[in-house]
């Protein structure tokens, strides 16, 4: 169901569009989660380690795709905020056509790569096969991720959140069970889990493009609209090339930070594994809430309607507190528990690295998501100049105390850098907001 944010109570109107949103991530991160969980509980904690030594590497696939979905997302959600469904239609026709060919391209240059990208983050050569054959079947999905990513976007731009939920549902309970047969029945190991994953997604990522296409169709415009523009993929760029730069940067941060964990070994690997698994769960929880304030800025921006914009600002900080709350509590206080759904008791070690990382970042969760709110509302604007000052300080921070501290902290000291990148990142989204550069809107 296409929606129109523009008219109505903007906090009623969030609301009923991130609860499918969230409940989204749930799945898809529960599924992620289940890779690890179920390598690591069935196979063994160097499985374990080695999906998790490929994972930043895969971050940085997802964050190009992130970013895509972003950039289009804007972009159609102005156009359909002003009433301009021929303009719209050809951005989702441009999307498609340019992210598919940047899909092929980067699996060629992936499966090139994957050897070398694993050698230069320390990849241990107990795990090096697993993590090569872990990432190569992953990235022989890389064109089922794009277009899932894609058509999540443009439903979300056009005010459905619930479509992409259903979806991503079946794709989650598919996903589990293919895991299940693959490593416990079949005794894949670490391919199980990957083909898994390639599978579900696939499958999700077909259903969606051809639900998406039937609903654009039915859009009524009196010109027939361009298949492809340059002028639009401009655009779309403006949006989508910071965006996945801002994504890519931090997953390249990531690795870094694995490049330095997997100095420590693969205890420390699996254990940082595992932890970062459920912190991206709450990360992404809130990064979720601010891609739907961006659709609900872009559609108000498009409107010009700038004082329901404020109000959303307002309304997505009580939604950020409702999320980020029992996070918290869980993650700080029944830690060792957590991460026993990935590992073994006789993982002590591994168990007491997670640990210490979750204690050191969750309560700062609240921190990082003032810095995302704000930072939702600046790319709904397109006012991308700001985004990327505040994303870059807090990656760059992040990076360069994590060398700084690990030296005499060990892990403890690549943990302490996260919340220190993450609340001077925070104070200069916010006060780019308070300015309120978002209101020259795409001109920004």
């Amino acid at each position: 169901m296409i929606k129109d944010m523009t008219e109505g109570k903007p906090s009623r109107i969030l609301w009923a569009f991130s609860i499918p949103m969230l409940i989204s991530v749930m799945f898809q991160q529960i599924y992620n989660i289940a890779d690890s969980m179920i390598a690591g509980k069935f196979v063994g904690e160097g499985a374990l380690a080695a999906v998790g030594a490929s994972y930043p590497i895969t971050m940085i696939f997802m964050a190009i795709a992130m970013g895509c979905n972003i950039g289009c997302s804007v972009v159609i959600s102005q156009l359909f905020g002003a009433r301009k469904y021929g303009e719209m239609k050809t951005a989702i026709t441009t999307t498609f056509f340019s992210c598919g060919a940047l899909s092929i391209l980067l699996t060629l240059l992936g499966l090139l790569f994957c050897h070398p990208m694993l050698e230069m983050i320390r990849t241990p050569d107990n795990i090096f096969s697993d993590a090569a054959l872990y990432l190569n079947i992953y990235i022989g999905g890389l064109a089922f991720l794009f277009l899932y990513n894609i058509c999540t976007g443009i439903f979300t731009a056009l005010g459905d959140s619930r479509t992409p939920l259903y979806f991503l549902i079946g794709s989650s309970i598919g996903n589990i069970i293919l895991d299940l047969v693959f490593v416990i029945f079949l005794k894949m190991g670490v391919a199980g889990v990957a083909w898994a994953t390639f599978i579900a997604q696939g499958i999700s990522c077909i259903l969606s493009a051809v639900t998406l296409t039937s609903r654009v169709r039915s859009v009524r415009t009196q010109e027939k609209p361009a298949l492809f523009s340059l002028a639009m993929l401009g655009k779309i760029s403006w949006i989508a090339v910071p965006s996945i730069l801002q994504q890519s940067f931090i997953s390249v941060g990531n690795i870094f930070i694995q490049f330095l964990v997997n100095g420590f070994g693969s205890a420390a690997i699996a254990g940082y594994s595992a932890a970062v698994k459920l912190n991206t769960f709450s990360i992404t929880s809130i990064t979720t809430l601010a891609n739907g304030l961006s659709s609900f800025t872009a559609q108000n921006i498009g409107a010009g309607k700038l004082e329901r914009v404020r109000k959303g600002f307002r309304s997505s900080i009580v939604m950020l507190a409702c999320v980020v709350l029992p996070f918290f509590i869980v993650y700080f206080f029944f830690d060792e528990h957590m991460l026993m759904l990935f590992m073994n008791k006789e993982s002590d070690v591994a168990i007491g690295i997670g640990r210490e990382f979750l204690r050191i970042v969750s309560p700062f969760y609240i921190i990082v998501g003032f810095k995302l709110m704000a930072d939702g509302v600046l790319r709904g604007a397109g006012s991308m100049k700001c985004f990327m000052i505040a994303t870059f300080t807090d990656l760059l921070l992040r990076v360069i105390l994590a060398f700084a501290f690990s030296g005499s902290f060990g892990t403890t000291g690549i943990w302490m850098a996260w919340p220190v990148g993450w609340s001077l990142a925070a104070v200069l989204s916010v006060a780019f907001y308070m300015k309120g550069v978002w209101k020259e809107g795409m001109r920004a």
